[in-house]
């Protein structure tokens, strides 16, 4: 039997079937998401949760003239199989395929490109604005997660949209988690949604005892007056209704016949309206539903039938296991060191934290501002905080980061996870810049390990010193190293990891996650009779300037390489330390290898890094034409 799905091909599709076959298509909906995300991963339990919010506003709406924009992008696998990439929609997250967040530059229906949370309302804002001014026709919806409402810059787009009284809709798609189930007080305000159902029961029930009643009609429309004055306290809507916005709901939202009858009326509204939404994350997949961490948040490969994961575990431990565990161990010996993130404690590892030291271990919500100058003012008053936020979200904090923090010298750890390339995640979430924006920032130690022991004795030293200190470890498996005693590193000292009898035909300075590509690159090199030594620099700031200066002078050929942009970096830093020791007039050739000025797509990480030159057979060659380049010159 045909499915309804393989006959969309665009919005106008969608609008030829009659409203009572929805259900059967949001069905067959679900069901591509699961099979494509157990090929190929994805955001699985918000994608299966928001299935007839899209479906519905793609029903009524009309997209592109009418902008749909989605809070983080996790709720819109659905409307990327309605707006014609169904029959790509399997290469979501490959290479060449899809990507799994809104892009403008993959469809007209993308409206916004968003990987980040809390953005949607004040983007939207920015565009019914836009409409106004220009004349151009058409809607703008926005459909935000109730995790992202504890991001402080949606509520910044609330209090201007309810003040400027625009004409946008804003879909409240609430399933009491973000990536994690949802904290703090907003969280608690929505779940006040089970107190509008307690109210709803009740006003049925009066209604039908009353119609019993001589002149019941007349009593029915009398409290009616009190009814509406206090509803306001036993739903959420005051607080919406406070900010300007007509607040509707709560409603179900896995009705589409439903929403498609709300979002119809909707459309003849003029003001900011708000329709609260309650959905269930992992909708129609029970190993999801039933997940209690994340609904099935962000699987890797699974089997359907079981949901369970049928890729191999690695033989080492993610670089994140192994940092939480090392941090437990330091909040055992130091009952000053707590925990901080910014709804992940599962992407972070700090679950384990939480299980262990519950009451020294917080999750502030989708906050990461609030994290950081949270983080200051405990420090502030003698507790050692350790702030693990992944490296792409902490951009979202960075004032906090050089104001609230490192200005005052005040002692925050920061543990950087997914620094580097990441894979499927792609654009968005690539870990680039995190050396070059914090390396420029006064005050702040700035680390990268190269192995499972190099992370532990990093995070221990940052808990030692008497100011902030950073450390970026990468997205996936450790080394496999054998475990070390725990040590204190010496501050602003390298190592050299691999040296060479006699005069060295080239130095490779490396940084974290490119050591052991840099190792074997020199290793190849041998075998062609060119000496080249290997910097493991540990620090980014301070810089180890005498250790890679010595070096540099004696080979003459210098090749950085680190897993970062290249702009403000890594290799940066060393050509300005060359710069300042008189070593480019002295004519040393200078290569560095890196990120490159433009951002990066997703694919494996072992493709990525090939693509940008930072892998074992990259940095070899650029050793090559390096001593040929030299050799040409008739240097010695």
């Amino acid at each position: 039997m045909d499915r309804l799905l393989d006959s969309i091909d665009s919005p106008a599709d969608l609008k030829k079937l009659p409203v009572e076959k929805l259900p059967a298509l949001c069905e067959e909906i679900r069901a591509e998401i699961i099979q494509t995300c157990a090929k190929n991963g994805g955001h699985l339990g918000s994608s299966l949760g928001a299935v007839e919010i899209n479906v519905a506003l793609h029903y009524v709406y009309s997209s592109p003239e009418d902008e749909l924009v989605f809070d983080v992008g996790h709720q819109a696998y659905a409307h990327k199989l309605l707006t014609g990439r169904r029959t790509r929609f399997r290469t979501i997250r490959t290479e060449g395929g899809l990507a799994g967040f809104p892009e403008r530059q993959e469809s007209e229906h993308d409206a916004f490109g968003v990987g980040h949370a809390s953005t949607a309302i004040s983007a939207a804002l920015g565009m019914i604005e836009a409409k106004r001014m220009t004349g151009a026709p058409g809607k703008v919806v926005a459909v935000v997660g109730d995790g992202a409402m504890t991001g402080g810059v949606a509520f910044e787009g609330l209090n201007q949209a309810g003040y400027l009284k625009r004409d946008l809709v804003v879909v409240l798609n609430d399933n009491e988690m973000s990536i994690s189930p949802n904290v703090g007080a907003m969280s608690e305000w929505l779940s006040k949604k089970f107190t509008s159902r307690t109210y709803n029961r009740w006003r049925k029930g009066v209604k039908d005892f009353l119609a019993t009643l001589p002149k019941g009609s007349e009593a029915i429309q009398m409290i009616r007056q009190g009814i509406a004055a206090t509803k306001a306290f036993v739903t959420p809507g005051i607080l919406f209704e406070g900010l300007g916005f007509a607040y509707v709901g709560p409603v179900d939202g896995h009705d589409v016949k439903g929403l498609v009858e709300s979002f119809q009326k909707f459309r003849t509204f003029d003001g900011p309206i708000l329709l609260h939404a309650v959905t269930t994350k992992g909708k129609g997949y029970r190993p999801a539903e039933t997940d209690k961490a994340t609904r099935g948040h962000g699987l890797s490969f699974f089997d359907v039938a079981t949901g369970k994961p049928v890729k191999k575990a690695s033989a080492t431990k993610a670089y994140t296991d192994l940092f939480a565990e090392a941090l437990c161990e330091e909040m055992e010996r130091n009952p000053r060191v707590v925990a901080i993130t910014a709804a992940m404690l599962e992407g972070t590892g700090l679950i384990k934290a939480k299980q262990r030291f519950p009451d020294r271990t917080y999750d502030v919500g989708i906050a990461e501002q609030h994290a950081v100058t949270f983080a200051a003012g405990l420090a502030c008053d003698g507790v050692r905080p350790v702030t693990a936020i992944y490296s792409t979200f902490l951009q979202r904090a960075y004032d906090q980061i050089i104001h609230d923090v490192a200005l005052q010298r005040l002692p925050v750890t920061f543990a950087l996870d997914r620094g580097g390339l990441v894979g499927a995640d792609g654009k968005t979430h690539q870990g680039a810049f995190d050396l070059a924006y914090l390396r420029c920032v006064p005050n702040l130690v700035v680390m990268a390990p190269s192995d499972e022991n190099e992370l532990r004795h990093m995070l221990h030293t940052a808990l030692e010193l008497d100011g902030p200190a950073a450390f970026r470890y990468p997205r996936g498996s450790g080394e496999g190293v054998a475990l070390e005693p725990l040590r204190t590193l010496a501050v602003g000292k390298g190592r050299v990891a691999r040296s060479v009898s006699g005069k060295p035909d080239v130095c490779v300075v490396s940084i974290g996650t490119t050591l052991r590509p840099a190792l074997a690159a020199a290793e190849a090199l041998a075998g062609e009779g060119i000496a080249a030594t290997v910097v493991d620099a540990r620090f980014v700031k301070p810089l180890d300037e005498d250790l890679i200066c010595a070096e540099a002078a004696r080979a003459k050929r210098v090749v950085t390489v680190e897993e970062g942009c290249l702009p403000g970096g890594f290799g940066s830093a060393c050509l300005e330390a060359f710069e300042r020791r008189g070593l480019l007039e002295d004519g040393l050739v200078v290569k560095r290898l890196g990120i490159p000025d433009e951002f990066i797509t997703h694919a494996e990480q072992a493709k990525q890094r090939a693509w940008v030159g930072i892998d074992a057979a990259a940095i070899a060659a650029a050793c090559r034409a390096t001593v040929g380049d030299r050799k040409e010159r008739g240097a010695a």
